[in-house]
């Protein structure tokens, strides 16, 4: 009896190691959802670093933000289907680093929506992301490449050429496959 309670013990214990272990879509992220505190250029280094991202995809908002907080979805499902194909999706939260409240609500939302990416809360004067970021309007998406570059912006800043996140997948598909390609 001992021996069949041990090999059904290792039994559970390998088929949870497989359930849990993850894809690479996994590797580019942490394993739980946090919110992390950083400077610009610390921001920037954390962009380049990305080793295993081909590209990273930015998506800049704050919890004042209606349509931020209701395409934050559509940035999750990108993690999903591109992050084991090099796609490192970084949250960027533009929130009032000196507001408690704003902060708590920041968290409080990337929890509800089990955000298990990169998040970072620009941790300078508010207002500074969008100096830093040169654009005027939030929600706005950025994509990076392999050397911190970026490569293509998606603002609201244009009032005749608004862009979807639709548009942002589309843009993000193509790269990945043509870095496939290579």
């Amino acid at each position: 009896m001992k021996k069949l309670l041990a090999f059904t013990s290792a039994l559970f214990l390998v088929a949870s190691a497989s359930f849990t272990a993850g894809t690479a879509a996994d590797d580019l992220a942490p394993t739980s959802v946090k919110l992390e505190r950083l400077k610009w250029p610390a921001f920037k280094d954390r962009i380049a670093s990305a080793k295993k991202a081909k590209f990273t995809l930015v998506d800049a908002w704050a919890t004042t933000c209606g349509p931020c907080k209701e395409n934050f979805p559509h940035l999750l499902e990108m993690h999903h289907k591109y992050g084991s194909k090099g796609l490192n999706v970084v949250s960027l939260s533009l929130d009032d680093p000196t507001d408690a409240k704003a902060v708590a609500a920041a968290e409080k939302f990337l929890k509800e929506k089990n955000a298990v990416i990169t998040n970072v809360l620009l941790d300078e004067d508010f207002g500074a992301g969008f100096d830093r970021l040169d654009i005027s309007a939030i929600p706005a998406v950025f994509l990076f490449g392999p050397d911190g570059k970026e490569l293509k912006r998606f603002t609201m800043d244009d009032p005749n050429n608004q862009f979807t996140y639709e548009q942002v997948e589309k843009e993000v598909r193509s790269l990945i496959e043509g870095a496939a390609a290579k």
